[in-house]
């Protein structure tokens, strides 16, 4: 028998959950009843369409909020058009195989008006929100992910055999993370994107990270880990934090028309061919590095790539000490810091940067403009 009209399903368990799951169709909507919720993890693999997306949201937005441990995801989507919206996850634990959200290989499907608040990892690099698998055109849009600790917020995960393409990370708020507790102070990104630039750096997973706020966060030196290629990173507005838009890694990114106001960074850059354009920069000490590498191009291997054919234009820097810096990081010496077995790279960071286009870029009270070491 066709069925003929979408259905409402109110629930308000796991069990109630799983009990209908497998009958969900184009246009159903999953009304989960207001309350708080722990100890969660269902697999959502049915496909919606783009006219008849599947729903799951809050019965009243902001009402229904998830905490406690987390060993398991609490939500995997694995299908397409499937919609999560306004829903709360707040003080949740996670574990090192926890998630909050996972889109895994998923198509066309959307994590929407969603806040994540205090919530704590207990291992290193463990993210709220993964996309992952060979899906495409998933969203992240209208979140909040506030004073979380400890952890990653957003991740697109990139490995040998599999690359989520075309995911857009929109509108969202990231705001008063402070710095991690890890030893090496690292893995406390905002948003990332790919995750081992050395050996999958060429992958080309073409996401896009626009209008989004970025505001105290302090997690750690990248409030943005580009480590892959053909990313675009948009109008984001960045205030007061203690860390930089980072392309890491990877190749042929554009960075364009994103604000910097204040605190300890701007814009660093590894690697070829990224356009770095019509951005403003304020009151940071020094705006825009390119860095030496320990190898050059898309073919060498190297745990960092010298910034070479990148285009620097039509940026507006003031207020700083130095707007645009040809050359950081000459000679350090990563003797002992990485694998040189699984990262077959000379240890010497002494690969200059080249062939990058800098010009028709304005300055307003900085003491150096240009400076090349």
């Amino acid at each position: 028998m066709q069925k003929t009209s979408a259905k409402v399903y109110r629930i308000g368990s796991e069990q109630e959950f799983r009990a209908i799951q497998s009958i969900l169709m184009p246009g159903d909507k999953v009304m989960i009843k207001n309350g708080n919720y722990t100890d969660w993890s269902v697999n959502i693999n049915n496909k919606g369409t783009s006219l008849k997306p599947i729903m799951i949201q809050a019965e009243k937005p902001g009402m229904v909020t998830f905490s406690g441990n987390v060993t398991k995801p609490i939500f995997s989507i694995s299908g397409a058009y499937v919609f999560i919206q306004g829903i709360n996850f707040k003080d949740c634990v996670l574990t090192k195989t926890g998630v909050l959200i996972e889109l895994s290989i998923s198509n066309n499907c959307r994590i929407s008006d969603c806040s994540f608040s205090s919530n704590q990892v207990k291992t290193q690099f463990t993210p709220l929100v993964i996309i992952s698998g060979n899906g495409s055109n998933n969203i992240v849009e209208g979140c909040n992910f506030i004073s979380n600790v400890d952890n990653q917020d957003v991740q697109v995960k990139i490995t040998k055999d599999a690359c989520p393409k075309f995911t857009l990370i929109e509108n969202n708020i990231f705001r008063d993370k402070n710095k991690v507790s890890w030893p090496n102070a690292n893995g406390g990104e905002c948003v990332q994107v790919g995750q081992d630039p050395v050996l999958l750096g060429n992958q080309k997973p073409e996401t896009t990270v626009r209008k989004n706020r970025f505001i105290h966060c302090n997690g750690e030196n990248e409030v943005i880990s580009n480590k892959s290629s053909e990313n675009k990173y948009l109008n984001n507005y960045f205030k007061d934090n203690d860390g930089e838009l980072v392309m890491r890694g990877g190749h042929d990114c554009v960075i364009a028309d994103n604000t910097f106001k204040g605190g300890t960074g701007g814009i660093r850059v590894n690697g070829t061919g990224h356009q770095i354009i019509n951005n403003k920069i304020d009151g940071i000490a020094t705006a825009i590095r390119l860095m030496y590498g320990m190898a050059k191009g898309k073919d060498e291997i190297g745990f960092y790539i010298a910034a070479s054919d990148c285009i620097i234009k039509n940026n507006t820097i003031s207020n700083a000490t130095t707007g645009i810096l040809i050359g950081d990081s000459k000679d350090a010496n990563w003797t002992g810091k990485f694998d040189t077995k699984r990262y077959p790279s000379p240890v010497m960071q002494n690969v200059a940067p080249f062939n990058n286009t800098i010009g028709g870029n304005g300055f307003k009270n900085v003491k150096d403009k240009v400076v090349e070491k």
